[in-house]
């Protein structure tokens, strides 16, 4: 199979096309099965070509995939003019426009009803005059030249443009790295809206990661012209992962190893680091999370770069966590929890002074030291890999939001995970764990100053994941991060406690009293 891919003119319709070459008829049946994988309800496929250029073939293989039934008789509908099949994930209509006097026709067959939630696949859409979907895959079958084989050309119009490059690009990742016939499985998402995952598994059982990011769209400015994911230092790219991962790696730490990428589209062929948990039933593994705690000693007791490497000629400076990203961050709490699970709104005043109060409280933490925080070092991101000796066993995944920012923030993010309750001696057991390592690879390691930047930083840290878990509900529609919502605010309401944070203790009584109580009150229970 040889393939090319080319961007058309984006002066009027964005557009990407993809030649294939195909030389078979077993090659023809193949690559429609593999095409079925990257289709799913509400999409359009057009297929033309002349007599004998191996259109049935590739109708016939594509809903048969498509339907999961690889015996199912799929007859030609040129007379019928529409025949629908149920599958798996939705219907697949397959049609044959070639007795069709105009697009007109297609209110009368129901078109719009009949495949508002399927896979339509149309034989001579000519025919309907420009009345299909202009978001669509088009194919076209040609013969080979000396009339060896097949020419497949795809178009890929609106929407589709996009998508047909990310999957030319997948094709030649998994072909490149050896794993063009494993069967793929999505897996559940995060709570990343573009980022999502697939497990690749071999006939031999090896599996493999796909790793799907692409470059993130540049968002609405909500500040001196600069977006949210800008402002907050979220990577853009799947270029920072890249850079993390080895800089993790040349550690000697458990990152992925990546078998393959594709910088452009954003795919990423990574280690399958597997499934077993820091946590169980009961929630957090003590002894494995003491070990995650002995990693976050390691890296913050060495030297790190603060460029890495992402390929040649490309490198990735790690940003810094500074002001702006910590306090828009905390601004969340008041443009979605306030409103959407409190149910009331700050006044100018009131929002004016929590933000003043944050600016001081961040003061003493931007001058102190840094390191890499990976920001998101917490359960979902951790995997035991118990065939490993010591900090190995820590598997390491989601770290490409990754900055320079204070060392008590990632601690935080462990000890006081979002998605399982640590209880509190847990919790200070491993603080004191942390401290007591931290002291004996540096004598001037201040315990207590440490102990405000926890504080601080935790707070924030609760702060920041009330805002999101309620962004999450209102504006993703995922409410199941509502769920979390209690124990977050246990957790707030124990960094408050903290002297460091008494300015800012009295702001949340006042406007927000729900969440914090009187001292007489009993607390929210995690």
């Amino acid at each position: 199979m040889v393939n090319g891919l080319a961007l058309m003119s984006e002066q009027d319709v964005s557009q990407a096309a993809w030649i294939v070459t195909l030389s078979d008829h077993e090659a023809t049946e193949d690559f429609a099965r593999k095409l079925a994988e990257e289709l799913k309800p509400g999409d359009l496929v057009t297929l033309s070509g002349g007599l004998g250029a191996g259109k049935t073939t590739f109708a016939r293989a594509l809903v048969r995939a498509l339907t999961s039934e690889p015996e199912l008789e799929v007859p030609s509908p040129t007379f019928t003019l529409m025949q629908v099949y149920d599958g798996p994930l939705c219907p697949i209509v397959h049609a044959d426009f070639y007795r069709l006097s105009g697009g007109y026709e297609l209110v009368e067959l129901g078109w719009e009803e009949v495949t508002e939630n399927a896979v339509s696949l149309v034989e001579w859409p000519e025919r309907a005059e420009g009345a299909l979907n202009p978001d669509h895959l088009d194919i076209r079958l040609d013969f080979g030249p000396g009339g060896q084989g097949r020419i497949a050309m795809l178009t890929g119009t609106g929407t589709f443009a996009s998508r047909l490059q990310r999957i030319k690009a997948f094709r030649n990742l998994v072909e490149s790295c050896g794993w063009s016939n494993a069967v793929r499985l999505p897996m559940p998402s995060d709570a990343s809206v573009i980022r999502s995952y697939e497990r690749l598994i071999k006939m031999t059982g090896e599996t493999a990661l796909l790793m799907i990011s692409p470059p993130r769209p540049a968002g609405p400015p909500v500040r001196r012209g600069k977006p949210y994911t800008t402002i907050a230092k979220l990577a853009e790219t799947v270029h920072a992962f890249v850079a993390m991962d080895k800089g993790l790696r040349a550690l000697g730490l458990s990152a992925p190893y990546i078998y393959g990428e594709d910088l452009d589209t954003g795919l990423l062929l990574i280690e399958d680091l597997g499934v077993d948990p820091v946590t169980d039933e009961s929630g957090p593994i003590p002894e494995r999370y003491a070990e995650a705690t002995r990693l976050l000693v390691k890296l913050h007791t060495t030297e790190l770069p603060q460029v890495l490497p992402v390929t040649e000629g490309i490198e990735h400076a790690i940003p810094r966590y500074d002001l702006e990203a910590l306090l828009i961050e905390v601004e969340l709490l008041a443009d979605w929890y306030v409103p959407h699970i409190i149910g009331t709104q700050l006044s100018g005043s009131a929002r004016a002074e929590f933000l003043n109060l944050w600016t001081e409280a961040l003061g003493e933490i931007l001058a102190g030291p840094t390191t890499w925080t990976l920001r998101d070092y917490h359960s979902p991101n951790l995997i035991w890999m118990s065939q490993r000796e010591g900090l190995q066993r820590v598997g390491l995944i989601d770290f490409q939001d990754a900055v320079l920012g204070p060392p008590a923030y990632d601690v935080a993010s462990l000890l006081q995970d979002a998605r399982v309750t640590v209880p509190a001696d847990l919790e200070l057991k491993l603080i004191g764990l942390y401290a007591r390592e931290r002291k004996s690879a540096d004598p001037a390691f201040d315990v207590s100053t440490f102990a405000r930047a926890y504080a601080i930083m935790a707070a924030q840290r609760a702060t920041k994941i009330l805002g999101i878990f309620a962004r999450l509900d209102r504006r993703d529609r995922k409410p199941h991060y509502l769920r979390h919502l209690p124990r977050v605010e246990t957790y707030l309401t124990r960094n408050l406690a903290h002297p460091a944070l008494a300015k800012l203790k009295v702001w949340y009584e006042s406007y927000l009293p729900r969440l914090i109580p009187l001292e007489d009150e009993t607390p929210p229970s995690a």
